[in-house]
């Protein structure tokens, strides 16, 4: 199965997601992931060809990445 472009930047955040929960303490590690899976899990039955609400959705994520990945977080709370 071919990904669209659109798929491809929605897996690679993901992954950015999850590469960045390993730089974080190892005791708070899996909140970072298990919060990333919750966000994740929440959009899973968009449209696929709703591609606004896809970009939007990647942008939120994109900066949603940029704060937690600050090294001053070192845990994350649900």
């Amino acid at each position: 199965m071919r990904l669209s472009g659109l798929q491809k930047e929605v897996l690679a955040l993901y992954r950015g997601c999850l590469r960045e929960s390993r730089k974080k303490p190892e005791a708070t590690r899996p909140h970072f992931e298990s919060f990333a899976r919750i966000e994740f899990e929440k959009s899973i039955n968009i449209d696929k060809k709703d591609f606004a609400a896809v970009e939007f959705l990647l942008r939120k994520g994109r900066r949603q990445l940029e704060v937690y990945s600050a090294p001053g977080i070192k845990d994350i709370h649900r």
